[in-house]
């Protein structure tokens, strides 16, 4: 029948319906019966429904017929670029993989042969990157785990998984394999589905007009989730990007047919297991080997070799991949490690820490189990080298050699310390899920946890955004990223993973003028009152240091200080103080100094600018408890009538001139004296005050980098604590492993009843089963004795202490039969005790019981004789016959068959009586029954009949036939025919 086109149905736009996938395979077809059949007669779903079997690629599907029959919807055989429409159904036409774009389909060739492609994988995978949370994924009855893989990527972009119920199946592999991997909303019955379906879609239909609003009105019930989220699982989402988050919880609401977020919140807060389901969506990875292989080739090529050119042979290429979801990231990095070090025929020891917050996601990688379909991305020499087939053929193992590179742990980047000194850092296609606050906490992490040169992988959308003064881009197009280093005042606190900005001194500030008018509404009179006087008071204050540097000012003193030309540093008296009014202040202050008294200085002249002014200067020690001493220098005019000096001058002008000359060359001479002696302590000082300014900044310098070392000290011990629990909870996995592994020995040994012992080169018992302490008497407490003080139980065998030896030195095994003295025979088997590394560390002692195998043996040889004697019965020209004691003939030989014509068929239907001529039956038969045990009748004269009924003359020898409990059981004859005498011939 030829495939109709579908009509252009305009009843809602084509981004707004859900397209339903549905996947099936062996009793598929009864699944869609029932699936269909729900709602037969309803031709208005609102949804498209494509149908993906698993059909022979040589024979015409008549999937399409069969569906018409169970719905009035539109079914179509799906054609290449046929456009999806709702309410209708699409088939897959057989061998054709099937993909969707921009809502019309794509038929391409298969790109593997029948029996090793996954359609329902790769459809889906194609519908959840077209549609997002338009898609819908439903896994009906069917062998194997084809869908499995691609749910992860409907559930990654916010769309619904279904699964049929097990107990409906007619085979559930497919939906078991769904099921297991945790990402299956609802698991119903194929009848209940499409009803579950409407109620799904419903919700977020209603809700789209106002979820805007919903998020920005009420973000504190966003944040109430985000708290019992963090409550019960440890995990704070609150930084992740709102589309991610939003998303996720509305496709929960439809789930749960919850209307708003207060509401769901509310159900939360009642619902443990809500919030475990809401968790694990927040955490779909989808991830698989040799993602991106542009990027990973470039990681091949250039990027390890230059790690591994940079270490020394011998040490340890480290590793940190975060968010590993289910470890295949973390092996395909292991594996071009492993691949480069044999290419540069290079080795190092290599470590790789895998993390991950989903503890579901490290157990599967723990495991390192892959589906079949893994060879869509690992070739297949990668497939043969470092992969083993799982028994059941379901997929494959990663080998042990590539396992034990790998640390597999639980960890939070967000708020758990770091690794640290890596060499490789890969963060791919995390940081998308996280807004730019986050982003700017994690980088700088980054940095830090790296070594000198180390280098960050991001994945294809992500880049290290505004931290490019820490890293040095290598390729933009791969994310490849190298470390830079930066000044070491910079630092990266763990706790809050922000950069600290560099320390900056701050010069204390001077104390600020009082400013005018700033008293309380009310003062007491005291307060009032000194401040009144000092107001009225026309002497100027100025507080000053023993330097002279400017602590306060009272009154107007502009008119004795001035600002210097040119900059001004600080602001000191010295250096601001008038014309003539300078030096003397400078005597004066240094005087105040020393003597830590009052010092008076009068009648100074201060030039100002447009007269002269005389004053007097007192400069007052203000002594202060535990501090510095600071100095007040008060000024004060001098009026022109308060001066007797003129009088004088006019009286005697002469005698006043000389006189004053000679005081002011005396003064003078003071003057240089003191300011020489000044100026010398000034340099002395400066030069100290130098020299200990250094040494001081020198010594800040010391503490800054101790302080940034001990900080660095310090969060390298936490990284260090978190590797150390890393490890630890590795190894506690691995001693349990290998604990469970003793057992299943242990048993397997005691099991087998074979009787072992391991000795060292010193022939000193290790261990032993507890088969051989039937052998040899061994206790708990020979561990550790030479296994030549122990006492056998062998017989005739001395040889042991010598023969192991002997293997030992040789290394060729030695077999050899011993026996007990309970009569038990054994094999002795001794060989050399090899390591997997093929070292030999030992000899180990095997006793198999071959006590049957002996007798059988034994017995064998019996049978040999009895045979080879039976063949000397069988060909005697004598007639030997075997009778029981009723006379029954048991054997018949063919001497018996030539002397009296009966065949052995007949003879043994026959009686011993039938063979006696009737005179003699009596006497004969009497005289065979009266034979006692282990007694041979001599040979005696007899007549015998023949099968013609002549009458033989024979010689009889009878001997009776013992059983194993010594009751005779039967007589043996021989009977030979009398030879004529030779008088009877004449």
């Amino acid at each position: 029948m030829a495939s109709r086109k579908p009509p252009k149905i305009q009843t809602k736009a084509l981004s707004e319906f859900p397209i339903v996938a549905i996947g099936a395979s062996a009793g598929g077809l009864a699944a869609f019966e029932a699936f269909f059949s729900a709602v037969s007669t309803d031709t208005d779903l609102g949804m498209a429904f494509v149908l993906i079997q698993h059909l022979a690629p040589d024979h015409k599907s008549l999937l399409t017929d069969i569906i018409r029959h169970y719905t009035r919807m539109e079914v179509f055989e799906v054609e290449d670029a046929m456009q999806v429409q709702p309410n209708c159904v699409y088939v897959i036409p057989p061998n054709r993989d099937m993909a969707i774009l921009n809502n019309t389909f794509q038929l391409l060739e298969p790109s593997f042969p029948h029996g090793q492609r996954l359609p329902i994988d790769f459809f889906f995978h194609s519908l959840a990157q077209d549609q997002h949370k338009h898609a819908i994924a439903i896994i009906l009855s069917g062998t194997g785990s084809d869908g499995s893989k691609g749910i992860a990527s409907i559930k990654a972009d916010g769309g619904i998984v279904m699964a049929q119920d097990l107990d409906s199946c007619e085979y559930d592999g497919m939906p078991k394999s769904a099921i297991d991997t945790g990402l299956v909303d609802y698991v119903l019955p194929p009848s209940q589905m499409l009803k579950q379906l409407r109620a799904s879609i419903k919700q977020p239909v209603k809700r789209s007009a106002k979820h805007l609003s919903v998020y920005t009105s009420k973000e504190n019930d966003l944040h109430k989730v985000f708290v019992l989220l963090r409550d019960q699982t440890g995990h704070d989402f609150s930084q992740y990007k709102p589309s991610t988050i939003h998303r996720r919880i509305e496709r929960r609401m439809a789930v749960g047919h919850i209307d708003s977020l207060q509401d769901y919140a509310k159900h939360l807060q009642h619902s443990a297991s809500e919030i475990d389901a809401l968790f694990n969506d927040l955490l779909i990875g989808v991830t698989n080997f040799f993602r991106d292989p542009e990027a990973f080739a470039f990681l091949k090529k250039h990027i390890i070799p230059k790690i591994l050119s940079l270490k020394p042979i011998g040490t340890t290429i480290r590793v940190w991949t975060t968010g590993c979801s289910t470890g295949e990231e973390a092996y395909s990095i292991a594996i071009l490690l492993k691949e480069c070090m044999e290419e540069m025929k290079q080795n190092f020891a290599v470590q790789i820490f895998a993390t991950d917050i989903d503890p579901k996601a490290i157990v599967v990688a723990r495991a390192g189990a892959y589906p079949r379909d893994i060879s869509d991305h690992v070739s297949e020499e990668r497939l043969a080298r470092f992969f083993t087939p799982l028994v059941d053929g379901s997929g494959y193992r990663i080998h042990k050699n590539i396992r034990d590179m790998l640390v597999f742990s639980e960890q939070n980047v967000i708020k758990d310390p770091p690794f640290s000194r890596l060499d490789l850092l890969s963060c791919r296609n995390l940081l998308i899920y996280m807004d730019s606050e986050l982003q700017k906490k994690l980088i700088p992490l980054f940095h830090y946890a790296l070594n000198s040169e180390g280098i960050l992988f991001l994945g294809s959308s992500e880049s290290v955004g505004e931290f490019s003064d820490l890293f040095a881009t290598l390729d933009q197009q791969s994310k490849f990223y190298q470390r830079k280093e930066t000044n070491p005042s910079l630092q990266y606190t763990i706790a809050s993973s922000k950069r600290l900005s560099p320390s900056v001194n701050v010069r204390t500030p001077l104390p600020k003028v009082a400013e005018k008018n700033t008293y309380p509404a009310k003062l007491p009179l005291r307060e009032l009152t000194e401040q009144t006087l000092l107001q009225q008071c026309a002497l100027t204050g100025i507080l000053v240091t023993d330097q002279g540097d400017i602590l306060y000012l009272h009154g107007h003193t502009g008119m004795y200080l001035e600002l210097p030309s040119g900059e001004v540093l600080l602001n000191n008296i010295l250096k601001m103080a008038r014309e003539g009014l300078r030096r003397e202040l400078t005597t004066a202050l240094h005087k105040a100094t020393v003597s830590k008294q009052i010092v008076r200085v009068t009648n100074l002249h201060i030039k100002m600018i447009d007269r002269i002014s005389t004053v007097n200067i007192t400069i007052h020690p203000l002594v202060q408890p535990e501090e510095s001493t600071l100095y007040l220098v008060i000024i004060e005019d001098v009026p022109l009538l308060a001066a007797p000096e003129h009088s004088i001058t006019a009286n005697n002008p002469s005698h006043t001139s000389d006189s004053r000359i000679e005081e002011l060359k005396h003064e003078l001479l003071t003057q240089e004296e003191f300011l020489n002696a000044a100026n010398a302590k000034l340099e002395t000082s400066n030069e100290e005050l130098k020299s200990f300014n250094e040494e001081m900044q020198s010594l800040n310098e010391e503490l800054q980098s101790t302080n940034e070392e001990l900080e660095t000290s310090k969060e390298e011990l936490q990284s260090v604590n978190e590797e150390l629990s890393t490890v630890n909870a590795e190894l506690q996995t691995k001693v349990a492993d290998l604990s469970r592994s003793n057992n299943d020995m242990n048993n397997l040994l005691a099991g087998t009843g074979i009787g072992t012992i391991f000795v060292d080169h010193k022939l000193c018992i290790l261990r032993f089963t507890p088969a051989v302490t039937q052998i040899i008497h061994l206790i708990l407490s020979d561990l550790g004795r030479p296994v030549g003080h122990i006492v056998s139980n062998l017989l005739g065998y001395d040889r042991l202490v010598a023969d192991t030896q002997a293997v030992l030195d040789t290394l060729i095994p030695k077999e050899v039969e011993v026996q007990t003295a309970e009569k038990l025979w054994y094999t002795l088997r001794i060989q050399p005790y090899r390591t997997l590394e093929n070292v030999i560390e030992g000899a180990v002692i095997s006793f198999v019981n071959i006590t049957e195998t002996v007798q059988m043996r034994e017995a064998l040889y019996n049978a040999n004789e009895l045979s080879r004697l039976a063949v000397v019965v069988r060909d005697a020209h004598d007639a030997i016959t075997v009778q029981d004691m009723d006379g029954r003939i048991l054997a018949w030989n063919n001497g018996a068959v030539r002397m009296y014509g009966w065949s052995e068929a007949e003879a043994l239907n026959m009686n011993v009586s039938d063979r006696i001529p009737q005179k003699q039956r009596k006497k004969e038969l009497s005289k065979l029954h009266e034979l006692s045990h282990d007694e041979i009748l001599k040979p005696y004269r007899t007549q015998r009949l023949t099968k013609k009924g002549d009458t033989v003359e024979v010689w009889m020898t009878a001997t009776t036939l013992i059983n194993e409990n010594g009751k005779m059981y039967a007589i043996a004859t021989t009977e030979r025919a009398k030879l004529p005498k030779l008088s009877d011939n004449i």
